[in-house]
């Protein structure tokens, strides 16, 4: 087989997250005085840390954000998440369809991934195999995250592969010396391609491309 172990990102990637979090965080932004967009919200913020992201939008304003608005927005996300959330289309099948251990490898926290992979039933098929940069103090595009990904896998990083949505991963993944495909259906293939990724716009492609079956259909 081509790749022994897939990385899978998370937000964008297995769950339809990037657009609901963003509009959440935009959404309370505006609503303490300085007016955010989800769409200039996902622009700058997809894929980030969410201190980083804060901390943007501070420097923006001009002032401080309330002490405790960082977790105000992760429980109002996880309202949003547990009313709207849903896979990424054709990703429950394509999982089913990659037959190597496969994990998932993100910035974002342990206990958020938790919830929504359960929310959307993509959970079972990564038992034990959830890893945060939380966890390795150290956040993509630096690829310390992904290195400890595939040493948990117990492979080499050249017999992994990553997928990932956002500039951030793939630089990440790239730095790392760990093949990248980047699922493009809401980013810029043109954008992902000159950082070093082989892009697609569909799951129904990615057992194909991975080597491990005809393209999936009808779903």
């Amino acid at each position: 087989m081509k790749y022994q172990a897939v990385i899978f990102d998370c937000d964008g990637v297995l769950v339809d997250s990037e657009t609901l979090g963003n509009r959440v965080l935009a959404e309370m932004i505006t609503d303490i005085g300085f007016p955010l967009s989800p769409e200039d919200a996902v622009q700058q913020f997809k894929g980030g840390k969410l201190a980083d992201c804060l901390a943007v939008v501070e420097a923006q304003m001009g002032q401080k954000l309330p002490a405790d608005f960082a977790t105000q927005v992760r429980a109002q996300m996880a309202v949003v998440f547990q009313s709207e959330l849903q896979p990424i289309l054709g990703v429950r099948e394509a999982l089913e369809a990659i037959p190597v251990q496969k994990c998932v490898a993100s910035n974002g926290p342990e206990e958020k991934m938790a919830l929504t992979l359960k929310i959307t039933d993509l959970a079972r098929f990564f038992e034990g195999r959830i890893y945060s940069a939380y966890t390795v103090g150290v956040w993509k595009p630096e690829p310390d995250l992904y290195l400890y990904a595939a040493s948990q896998m117990g492979v080499r990083p050249e017999d992994c592969v990553v997928i990932e949505d956002s500039h951030l991963g793939v630089q990440a993944a790239v730095a790392a010396g760990i093949p990248v495909l980047g699922y493009a259906d809401h980013s810029s293939p043109a954008e992902l391609e000159a950082l070093g990724a082989q892009t697609f716009r569909s799951m129904q492609e990615l057992p194909e491309l991975l080597g491990f079956s005809a393209p999936l259909s009808g779903k």
